[in-house]
């Protein structure tokens, strides 16, 4: 064990803890016995402060064998395991995760823990829908949950953000697949209510879809977007059909990029080149898994192009109905200076049972946006307000910021966690940064 300090992917709100390897289930146990602030951590990849906390005891688990895939794709893997592990185990057998997010660099208990989603939420929900049963030891002791087995820890744990307790191992059903391509359509659109109007039409055609937006225009222009979307290959649509293990990044930021760099200047400039340098129309262009799914997993540490002050990734979701949110919020975000590096636009499918599941029917915007601007707090308490007039939800895998009366607005399902939290850790030993702030400790 040592004192170390910790932060979110963002690279804000770092704090010391004691950080705990552990590698079965009773040494979690005793550590949960010993400890009166303890909190799961995987490979760090949420955003703001959900995997550290002050003063107390961080566990990263060791607990990663990968257990043989059955020929209806089930598997038995530890939740320490990343999904980089699994897939390397996974795609050359055929097989593929039936939800990713947009980095590979996640453990599987992270992945439960935020409930993760993907490109294909319309089509096959989140994370939580192809978890089959899992292994959770709480303060408690060690148990085996389902959604017929202690549902409502089952689905506590799905999006609660590692409150409940800390996951072992998850048996999960994979997705069959023929090769390690995607046919992809690339499509550019002139501005945001164009490419709404293809995706709410034109999604339900295609098993993976997503747009990248440009939030610096304004007018006739203001977020024009490049559509991509795409469906598994068959060995019969690719020349040289092949299952090949993803590929190990080749490029790293090997120093922290001057603070600044990504000002509106040089992102409007950005922004220019990549919607000028992508296709009016592709059909069909095979594309690996790797550059379709995880394009930044080939830099590594890219985080650090934002500098040492870091970055805020603010997500949320609106329900059906609510495009109007998304444009009036990408208006703000134009209109103010503060530049979005990034910023990607998904449609949302059915919600899973968990009351702290982020996703619901509807739309989902996500922006990446440099520390620095004098404005930037000011924006995003707009944005929260634009977003909870609309009935929608921020996403706490990748908050720094929200507070605790918002959280409760947003979440109207949080007392139904709480009474599961008070259950299964009545002295609230599970805790983190994130639940300290957001009042997440129980009743």
């Amino acid at each position: 064990m040592s004192r170390v300090t910790l932060c979110g992917w963002g690279r804000t709100s770092p704090s010391v803890a004691t950080l705990d390897d552990v590698s079965s289930e009773s040494e979690i146990a005793i550590a949960l016995a010993s400890s009166r602030a303890i909190i799961a951590r995987g490979l760090g990849r949420s955003y703001g402060d959900a995997a550290q906390v002050s003063g107390g005891t961080v566990l990263r688990s060791r607990i990663g064998d990968i257990g043989p895939i059955d020929d209806q794709g089930v598997v038995l893997v530890g939740a320490g395991a990343s999904l980089d592990e699994l897939l390397s185990e996974s795609i050359p057998q055929g097989w593929f995760l039936p939800v990713t997010p947009g980095t590979r660099q996640v453990t599987i208990g992270g992945a439960i823990a935020a409930d993760v989603h993907g490109k294909n939420h319309h089509v096959d929900g989140s994370f939580a829908r192809h978890v089959i049963e899992m292994r959770i030891v709480t303060p408690g002791g060690g148990a085996t949950v389902s959604p017929s087995v202690d549902p409502e820890l089952f689905w506590a744990t799905m999006g609660g953000m590692g409150l409940t307790g800390v996951i072992t191992a998850v048996t999960l059903k994979l997705l069959r697949i023929e090769t390690d391509q995607v046919l992809v359509d690339t499509q550019r659109f002139p501005n945001l209510d164009e490419v709404m109007s293809e995706m709410t039409h034109g999604d339900e055609n295609f098993r993976y879809s997503v747009a990248w937006v440009d939030c610096m225009t304004r007018g006739a222009h203001l977020g024009r977007s490049i559509l991509t979307r795409g469906e598994h290959a068959r060995s019969n649509d690719v020349e040289s059909p092949s299952l090949l293990a993803p590929a190990p990044a080749r490029l790293k930021v090997p120093f922290d990029a001057p603070n600044g760099l990504l000002n509106p200047l040089t992102i409007r400039a950005f922004n220019e080149a990549w919607f000028r340098s992508s296709p009016r129309l592709q059909l069909a262009k095979p594309e690996s898994i790797s550059s379709f799914f995880h394009p930044l997993d080939g830099v590594r540490d890219w985080n650090r192009l934002y500098g040492r002050r870091g970055f805020v990734q603010y997500q949320f979701c609106v329900p059906e109905g609510s495009s109007d949110t998304v444009r009036r919020a990408i208006e703000h975000l134009s209109s103010s200076g503060v530049a979005s590096f990034l910023a990607v636009l998904k449609r949302f499918g059915p919600s899973s049972p968990g009351p702290l599941s982020f996703p619901m029917p509807g739309w989902t915007l996500a922006l990446d946006l440099p520390i620095g601007p004098a404005s930037l707090p000011r924006l995003l308490d707009d944005l929260d307000e634009m977003v909870l007039l609309a009935g929608g939800r921020i996403y706490l895998a990748k908050d720094a910021r929200l507070s605790p009366e918002k959280m409760r607005a947003m979440y109207p399902q949080l007392d139904a966690f709480l009474e599961v939290k008070n259950r299964v850790d009545p002295e609230h030993i599970v805790t983190s940064d994130l639940a300290r702030r957001l009042n997440l400790v129980g009743a």
